[in-house]
C-alpha cells in the first residue's frame, strides 16, 4: 500500500474521533525515519490541543487502526499539536494565515533566492503571494519545498 494510500485511509479513520470532539484535523503523514515509521496525526482546536486531547485521538484511532490493519510494516503512532512553526499544506492553511509572517522554502530560486521571509498576502490554487522586502513576490506553489509560520521570539 503507497503512502498517499495509508494517509487518506488513516484521516477517513481520525475524521469521526476529531469532527465528535470539536478538533480540526491540521495533516497526517506517513514518513520513515532511520529505521522506524511513524504515522504522525496533527490536530488542534480553539485555544490549542492538550496532551489530553492527543491520548484521547491516539486511543481512539489506535483501537481502529488494529481493527482495520491495513499498514503492513511495524509503525509508531504518534497524535500532537501542529506547533507553532506550522507548516501550511491545504488552502484551509493558506486562508487562516493570511497576513501572517511566513517562511518559505523553494526548491528552485527565484531572484538569487531559495529562502523567503515575509507577509503572506494572497494565495490562489498555483501561486502564493508574499509581501517581501518592501514589495511582492508571486511564487509558484509547485516550487515551493515548505512554508510555514515564522516562530517570533
Amino acid at each position: 500500500m503507497k503512502r498517499t494510500e495509508i494517509v487518506e485511509r488513516t484521516e477517513k479513520l481520525v475524521m469521526p474521533i476529531i469532527d465528535e470532539n470539536h478538533f480540526e484535523l491540521v495533516d497526517v503523514e506517513y514518513v520513515k525515519e532511520g529505521a522506524n515509521w511513524y504515522l504522525r496525526v496533527y490536530a488542534d482546536k480553539e485555544g490549542g490541543i492538550n496532551i489530553d486531547d492527543c491520548v484521547l485521538i491516539s486511543r481512539a484511532l489506535e483501537e481502529k487502526l488494529d481493527q482495520e490493519d491495513f499498514i503492513k510494516d511495524p509503525y509508531i503512532l504518534e497524535v500532537s499539536s501542529p506547533g507553532l512553526g506550522r507548516q501550511l499544506k491545504k488552502d484551509k492553511d493558506f486562508a487562516r494565515s493570511i497576513g501572517e509572517a511566513v517562511c518559505c522554502r523553494l526548491f528552485k530560486a527565484e531572484d538569487n533566492s531559495k529562502d523567503w521571509d515575509g507577509i503572506l498576502k494572497s494565495f490562489d490554487d498555483s501561486t502564493i503571494t508574499l509581501e517581501t522586502e518592501g514589495r511582492d513576490l508571486c511564487i509558484s506553489r509547485k516550487n515551493i519545498a515548505s512554508i510555514r509560520l515564522a516562530i517570533d521570539f
